[in-house]
């Protein structure tokens, strides 16, 4: 029976160049000169920690950010911004998690959005993917495209594809 697996995954030598490529824009962008602007990438944790001076220059970094990784085909709606907290030199800091594999409760979202659109294919949740099988090929592109329309603020990749 034909199947397919929905996951979330990210690339991380796409995020550790995208980051790498921030760095390098930074040292040569002016309104960044004399401003002391860290960003470390921390691959255990997923997560990226941001530091520098004010809250105009955390946004620019933001957008730089969203720019390369949309650069490096690393879709931005998995990074996760953070509040953004004063630090003990006068700087500001702000942690961006990197969101990979699905959490159960979009998982039961998923799985309750295709079980809504009465195609004949069944979901199943295993552990950070969720499995789709149906008789017909054309039931299951059904469903990626159904899944792409929602608006679950996610990225998904769609593997596994077995005939």
């Amino acid at each position: 029976m034909p199947s397919f697996d929905i996951v979330s995954q990210i690339d991380a030598q796409e995020v550790d160049n995208a980051v790498n490529n921030v760095l390098k824009e930074i040292d040569t962008r002016y309104d960044f000169r004399g401003v002391n602007t860290e960003i470390d990438l921390n691959k255990k944790t997923n997560t990226i920690s941001l530091v520098t001076g004010d809250e105009m220059k955390i946004k620019a970094v933001k957008d730089m950010m969203i720019t390369h990784f949309t650069r490096r085909k690393v879709d931005p709606r998995s990074l996760d911004f953070g509040k953004v907290e004063p630090t003990s030199s006068a700087q500001l800091k702000q942690e961006i998690k990197l969101k990979e594999g699905i959490d159960k409760d979009t998982a039961k979202k998923i799985v309750k959005l295709i079980k809504a659109s009465k195609l004949k294919v069944q979901a199943a949740i295993q552990d950070d993917q969720v499995r789709v099988t149906g008789k017909k090929l054309d039931d299951l592109q059904s469903v990626i495209a159904l899944v792409r329309d929602s608006d679950l603020d996610m990225p998904f990749q769609y593997v596994n594809m077995k005939k």
